[in-house]
């Protein structure tokens, strides 16, 4: 583990790099999605043979400080900062965001200067609404809200136990307030009108089956951003990167082949 400390707090994040220095393709860096941590990216890892890669705990997740902010627009400014000071200090130029760390990438791309040569936005969208049922769950009930969030074809299609136990673990860890704090986030989060602007190559990788944020979702990414692919990874849903991580790093080896 390494950290970088801005803003006052320290944030945590992990390298993976295998290959050549001299071939090194871009640093690429993962965020991940409400109530998680840089665990969900373990099977990235296998990225790093030819490439150097990053994932880091947001703010209030695995081994990073926590934030003292309101759901909503002053919450994701503050993950927008963790990203862009793990970037700075790796050099990365790649962004792959998972659900509100989609949300974090396109904010980044649309907000801040931080040079970037693409973007992979997965199990997410360009406004997340969430179930107000979950809403009050997170609040009043928070084993409620993980069992529903973990039931077939939310996170996960049919993974293996391990998998959910992993991303069960990450939740709890992160704790109801800060998850809740996560989730109320996504639920304000909507930059449709501004997706025209995102001026980097992008790709929108969806899980067959997640019901979360399902492939419309993902196909308006396409429509609306000027240079935007979608790939599907059968068999998974929302968390496809775990649940599936060979075909979903074959979508990324691929996209980030062609940048």
């Amino acid at each position: 583990m390494e950290t970088v400390t801005h803003h006052g707090r320290t944030i945590a994040y992990r390298r993976w790099f295998r290959g050549d220095a001299d071939d090194a393709g871009p640093t690429v860096l993962l965020v991940h999605g409400s109530g998680g941590s840089r665990g969900v990216w373990k099977a990235q890892s296998r990225l790093g043979s030819e490439r150097p890669v990053v994932a880091l705990d947001l703010s209030g997740h695995g081994e990073s400080d926590d934030i003292d902010a309101d759901p909503g627009g002053e919450t994701l400014a503050a993950y927008v900062d963790d990203v862009v000071a793990v970037a700075r200090e790796t050099d990365a130029r790649v962004l792959v965001g998972n659900s509100l760390g989609g949300a974090v990438a396109m904010t980044l791309a649309l907000e801040r200067d931080l040079p970037l040569d693409g973007l992979v936005l997965t199990g997410t969208g360009a406004k997340l609404s969430v179930l107000e049922d979950l809403l009050v769950w997170l609040e009043e009930d928070f084993e409620r809200a993980v069992e529903f969030l973990h039931e077939p074809d939310h996170l996960f299609h049919d993974a293996d136990e391990r998998h959910v136990e992993l991303s069960k673990k990450a939740m709890h860890e992160a704790g109801q307030a800060v998850t809740s704090r996560d989730f109320r986030t996504s639920h304000q989060f909507d930059v449709r009108d501004d997706l025209g602007a995102i001026d980097v190559p992008t790709l929108a990788v969806v899980g067959e089956h997640d019901r979360l944020t399902p492939r419309r979702y993902h196909d308006y990414l396409a429509d609306h951003i000027p240079d935007c692919d979608v790939a599907v990874v059968d068999d998974a849903a929302h968390l496809a990167m775990l649940e599936r991580p060979a075909a979903f790093n074959d979508a990324v080896d691929e996209f980030l082949a062609s940048l």
